[in-house]
């Protein structure tokens, strides 16, 4: 193994399709530099949500409104889905059947979609609860850092939709390769946002 095939900023296609491979060097490492400014964002959301995090005016705690169980289940979720696109992309690689990459990038936008409803099921807990983003500068910094994220999750199952499509009317050119070598980035991205979500905002406000 080369070493330019080691320092490749994506998913390695040289073995398979060798004119995509070199193509996507260049494109899919400019895709890097925006998710590195993505997790400035981040970076700052959970900054903001630090500071915030005593400022509960006497309201709902996050040890009041975190429940551990939904949250975990969520967890799975997501991270099953960064899972099944990893098949889709094993698939692609390797010259599937184009029916087996669109079977697991269906699975993956329904586990996505998933995620998004238990955590619009989980908001309407606490606003059942008055735990509300005006209530407080804690409750204001965490819708804050959990919608953009989830926010995120929508706008990547959309574009899982694009991608499904382009895949059924172009094919599995070099450009919807690289599109789909872009969105599994962006999509593992998001999980690890999440863990470190789930992990400094849930688990640590439960133990608070």
């Amino acid at each position: 193994m080369s070493s330019s095939e080691v320092k490749h900023p994506a998913l390695n296609l040289c073995d398979s399709d060798e004119l995509t491979h070199g193509l996507a060097g260049s494109e899919v490492l400019g895709f890097w530099v925006f998710l590195m400014s993505d997790a400035v964002i981040f970076a700052l959301l959970f900054a903001t949500y630090g500071v915030m995090l005593p400022a509960t005016v006497g309201g709902p705690t996050p040890a009041s409104e975190y429940n551990i169980l939904p949250v975990f289940l969520e967890t799975l979720v997501l991270l099953t889905s960064s899972f099944t696109f990893g098949m889709a992309s094993v698939a692609m690689k390797h010259g599937a059947p184009r029916r087996q990459l669109l079977g697991w990038m269906g699975v993956t936008l329904v586990l996505g979609l998933a995620f998004l409803g238990m955590e619009l099921h989980e908001f309407a807990t606490m606003f059942g609860d008055n735990a509300y983003p005006t209530r407080s500068g804690y409750l204001s910094s965490f819708f804050a850092l959990v919608t953009t994220h989830g926010l995120h999750v929508f706008f990547g199952s959309l574009w899982i939709i694009v991608m499904m499509v382009q895949v059924m009317t172009f094919g599995l050119d070099a450009r919807v390769k690289i599109n789909i070598l872009r969105l599994g980035l962006f999509w593992h991205f998001l999980d690890i946002v999440w863990i470190a979500i789930f992990s400094v905002v849930y688990l640590q406000g439960l133990i608070r």
